[in-house]
Formats: C-alpha cells, structure tokens, sequence
C-alpha cells in the first residue's frame, strides 16, 4: 500500500501493553507480507485471533482447467454464466472460474447474496464490481462499494460481502498467487504515487472506522495451498472476527474506482502500459476509460495489429462501445482472449471507422498475463465457438 492510516484506538507505542477502559489487555496482530520486510499493518484485538474450535474440509467450488488448445482467440459470454434474474448466489461461493494459470485466476459471479465469512490465504484480490453496491465488511471496518470500484482485498483478510437491499452485484474476480499494487514506475522511492502517475491517493478509498462485531462460534471459509492444488478449510471460531478496536499501518483493504483513472492520451496511439492500473506476479491490470483519442492529424485511432509475443491479453467489456471490437458480437459482459503467439487488432472495418474519431466511449478492464492462461469451467460454458474466425468475416 502506498500511504499509512490510523483507524480507531491504538496505543502510543508498538508492542506494548493496551487495555481497554476495563482493565483486559487487548490482543496484538501484526499482519505482514513477504516475512516481515514489507507492508503490514497491526490490529488490536478484543480476543485471541488465533483461537479455533473446529476445522473440516471446505472445497471451494470448480477450478479445473482446460488447455487452450488448438491455440484460438476467444469471447466469452459471461452473462449467459448466470440466469437473467439472477441473484441467488453469494459474492464468494458463487464465483465461477473463467481463466486461470499458476499466476491468477479470474472468475465471474452474479450475486443477491450476502457471503460467508471468508479469507483468501492463497493471495491478494481485486474485486472489479461491474453493477450494483453494497457494503463490504472486514476485519479492519466497512468498504462501501458502488458500480467502477476495484476492490482491492489483501491475502488473509477475513471479509464478507452484503449486497445493498435488493440490490444484484456482478462482479469481475482477479485472484493473485502475489500481491497486487501499484506499478513501482508510479511511485517514489519511499511510496508515494508520483505526478505522472494517472491516480493519487486521493482516489484510494479505506475504512474509516472500526467495525465491532459479537457472537460466538462463528464460520470462516479459507482458501488455501493443499497437497493437490488449491483447497479450503471451514473453520468455526469462538468469538466473532471483528473484533478489532483499532489499526494502523501501510496494509489495509480499499477502493479505486474505474471513473477516477486519469487516461494519457497523446498525438498518436498509446500501447497498453499507458492505461496501467496495478500488477501482481507475472500479470499487470489495466483500466481502459473514455478518452480524447489521438490528435496528429494522420493518426489511426484503434490499436494496430499486434502479436503478444509474451502475454495472454484478457479484456472485460464493461460499458461504452469498444471501436476495435465492432461487429465481433462482443458487448457488455463480454470476455476476449488473445493468447501469446496469435496476432490480433482491430475487426474489419474497425480502422476506416476510427479515422478523425475524437473520443472514444469505452470502459474495459485489461489483465495481460505473463504465462498462458487455460480455460476454466465457466470460460468453456461460456466460449461463444466462433469468434476466431471473426477478422475473416467482412466488416460491418
């Protein structure tokens, strides 16, 4: 995390003793990445954060994978993943797999649900809420969310997911083997975002205040590295997790919405790295926003034909109309893939169309992966078959 917050009661020194008006001492955690030498943040605890009354196995839905092979570029229809009403799942276990490799995974979900207590022990998430709101809760405070925001979740925060009332989230799941962060070419040396950085902190939303719950033996679901793969563990805990009276730190969840990413444009057309967002291990997440497009007076405003020579590219057309693409059938809630080794740009037609264009109206979220990326069980249901033949079909 770039910047330090202090939410609730701490006291004046590290690692000494505080208690609350009653006399209890309150139970200090440090949660740190990468074995004490980078980010953390310490938490005050009401009770033993430790303490388990039960653990069982807990297996955390389909995540099979399916080669890309033959080796094609691919649409995924992901709303056909869920019923148009929609709405019965949670925003935890209703997710369905959509791509994955040992880098990430990506998954879809509709969901009218409150979650489950849940924590993901395996890496980091962003959470991309394509439509409605709600309130994420964590064991830090409340993340309220609205339509555009990234949800950034630390590895081994304890969450949950509350719909809005009558609300139906549908949301665009990045789960990282890493942590995700800002690219460091945005940040000083000491952290803080720079000036030609397309965002500030400003734009970075945590919690604002303790958030105190009680009960008692109370379910958490983990996901977890096992002997096979990705497995899980459904704890039952003596007292509720949230239970924290106060945190500070470096390491925290919070919000960045799509509307606050500050394009860079130029005279001819930017590659990808402009529209940079966040990176994880081997993979980077980009927010492609409208925009004022190129101004040099010969300039082609689409993208040229490129070949990803490292990289799988993965975009998730979430609003607008997204010039490149016309006439492909793809459109809101659509998934392209265009595996490393297979050229690709815009449709037939695309490029005549753009010229003298001077802005674009498109909201797409791009993740460009560093090794291949293999279909999951909801890529393969939702793989429309066709659209690799899509740039021999005249343009529209």
């Amino acid at each position: 995390m770039a910047y330090y917050r202090q939410v609730g009661r701490i006291p004046p020194k590290r690692h000494t003793q505080f208690r609350s008006d009653s006399g209890a001492l309150y139970r200090e955690e440090l949660m740190g990445e990468e074995g004490f030498v980078g980010d953390s943040a310490l938490l005050y605890h009401r009770h033993i954060p430790s303490a388990v009354l039960a653990a069982t196995p807990w297996t955390p839905g389909d995540l099979s994978l399916t080669p890309n092979h033959p080796l094609l570029p691919r649409h995924l229809r992901l709303p056909e993943l869920f019923p148009a009403t929609g709405g019965t799942a949670d925003p935890v276990t209703g997710r369905r797999l959509v791509l994955g490799n040992d880098d990430v995974r990506i998954s879809y979900v509709v969901a009218g649900a409150p979650s489950p207590l849940y924590r993901n022990a395996i890496g980091d998430e962003c959470v991309y809420l394509e439509s409605g709101s709600g309130t994420v809760e964590t064991v830090f405070g409340v993340l309220p969310v609205r339509p555009g925001d990234h949800v950034i979740l630390p590895r081994a925060t304890t969450h949950r997911w509350l719909p809005g009332p009558g609300e139906v989230l549908r949301a665009y799941v990045i789960e990282a083997n890493s942590h995700i962060t800002p690219p460091p070419r945005y940040l000083s040396r000491f952290g803080q975002l720079l000036e030609q950085a397309p965002y500030c902190e400003r734009d970075l939303h945590g919690p604002a205040e303790p958030l105190l719950s009680d009960g008692t033996e109370v379910e958490i679901l983990v996901k977890h590295r096992g002997p096979q793969g990705i497995t899980g563990t459904r704890y039952v805990v003596p007292h509720h997790p949230f239970d924290v009276v106060g945190w500070d730190g470096c390491l925290y969840p919070y919000t960045f919405n799509i509307a606050d990413f500050e394009p860079i444009t130029g005279r001819i057309h930017q590659p990808p790295p402009a529209h940079q967002l966040f990176q994880g291990a081997n993979f980077v997440i980009c927010n492609f926003v409208p925009r004022k497009v190129d101004y040099h007076p010969l300039s082609i405003p689409v993208p040229y034909y490129h070949s990803n020579v490292d990289s799988d590219e993965v975009l998730f057309y979430c609003g607008g109309d997204y010039a490149a693409r016309r006439g492909s059938g793809i459109g809101q809630g659509s998934v392209s893939l265009h595996p490393g080794g297979h050229s690709h740009g815009p449709q037939p037609g695309a490029v005549e169309r753009s010229l003298g264009a001077e802005f674009f109206d498109e909201l797409a979220v791009m993740i460009d992966t560093f090794r291949p990326l293999q279909l999951g069980e909801g890529g393969v249901a939702a793989d429309d078959g066709v659209y690799a033949g899509s740039w021999s079909r005249p343009g529209s």
